[in-house]
């Protein structure tokens, strides 16, 4: 448990939500009803093992904080509890409510113990990725995507790492494991990164069940460099061997030379090659220190955390540009 102030409330609140969910209390010493939820809500800290943390912020002291948050809800009365996730107040309630009620709230901001689990399980597998340990990493994957089914970067990173053996086998599996994005890559909301690698992963069956080696591939191109047909199945069978960049190098050749060959299946496909080599997008970040302090000499309050710019993966970067400059 942490008590909030105008001073750490960015730090301590708006940067520390991005690492789990915060739970701030906000109270006052002559509240009855605040002093019947302290209890509880300390309670269901230690219950829920660290996977959110409790704030505290006392009203009468820290007013400018209470009445932002309070207007912001609609909210008159304490106690009153606010959650704060990725630097953001996403939801609250009001009231002195009992345990069980107030375990429904946290259930659907904070994450289960299996997801917790399963999110360490996913980094140490990328760290094993990354050093060659591709079967110490599959095993972690399995283990984090048994644990939490939800848990889309160990589905993504299974099918990567299937693709990547270039086996008939893992091929199989990586459609097994996919099968569960099928869904969200149709209808009105079709989810950009599920489609994408659903769109890759058809993309290398597709050449595997075709069959031609590469240079017969290498070769019919030679002879006429808009055969686009085998020039898309040499781009397919460069992503089914790893070779991403040479799989888009052959995409934009169809792009410069025919952009609406096979309704876009070129950029279509180019353009998933690129979403699933791009990391999501890290969750806003508040700003870093203490509050800004204006010629007034109060600290500036900003309930809101402040958008982060990621820096670039320059491959990514140069890839998109060529893109950009193929279409226009």
């Amino acid at each position: 448990m942490i008590d909030i102030t105008i001073q750490n409330f960015e730090t301590d609140l708006l940067a520390a939500s991005q690492q789990q969910p915060i739970l701030l209390d906000i109270w006052a010493p002559w509240c009855g009803p605040c002093k019947q939820l302290g209890p509880v809500l300390e309670g269901l800290e230690a219950e829920y093992a660290g996977r959110f943390t409790l704030a505290k912020l006392n009203a009468d002291e820290e007013q400018e904080i209470a009445g932002q948050l309070s207007q912001m809800f609609g909210v008159r009365s304490i106690p009153f509890c606010v959650m704060f996730v990725g630097g953001q107040p996403v939801d609250g309630f009001v009231g002195a409510l009992p345990a069980e009620q107030i375990r429904g709230f946290l259930d659907k901001h904070v994450p289960s113990e299996g997801a917790v689990a399963a999110e360490a399980e996913v980094a140490q597998a990328e760290d094993l990725a990354a050093e060659g340990q591709t079967g110490g990493a599959l095993d972690l994957l399995f283990d984090a995507l048994e644990k939490d089914p939800n848990n889309d970067e160990a589905r993504f990173d299974l099918i990567q790492l299937m693709l990547a053996e270039g086996s008939q086998t893992g091929i199989e599996h990586a459609l097994l494991v996919a099968e569960p994005l099928r869904p969200r890559t149709t209808g009105p909301l079709v989810e950009a990164r599920p489609a994408a690698f659903v769109r890759v992963l058809d993309a290398v069956v597709a050449v595997r069940a075709q069959g031609r080696p590469l240079s017969t591939l290498q070769e019919t191109i030679a002879a006429n460099k808009r055969d686009f047909p085998a020039r898309f199945e040499l781009a397919s069978l460069h992503l089914a061997m790893g070779r991403l960049t040479e799989a888009m190098d052959e995409l934009l050749e169809i792009v410069m030379r025919d952009k609406a060959w096979g309704d876009e299946a070129a950029r279509k496909l180019y353009v998933a090659i690129l979403e699933t080599m791009t990391k999501p997008v890290v969750k806003p970040a508040a700003g870093k220190g203490a509050p800004a302090t204006p010629a007034d000499g109060k600290p500036k309050l900003e309930i809101a955390g402040k958008v982060a710019v990621t820096p670039g993966n320059p491959v990514i970067d140069a890839y998109r540009r060529k893109l950009s400059m193929a279409l226009f």
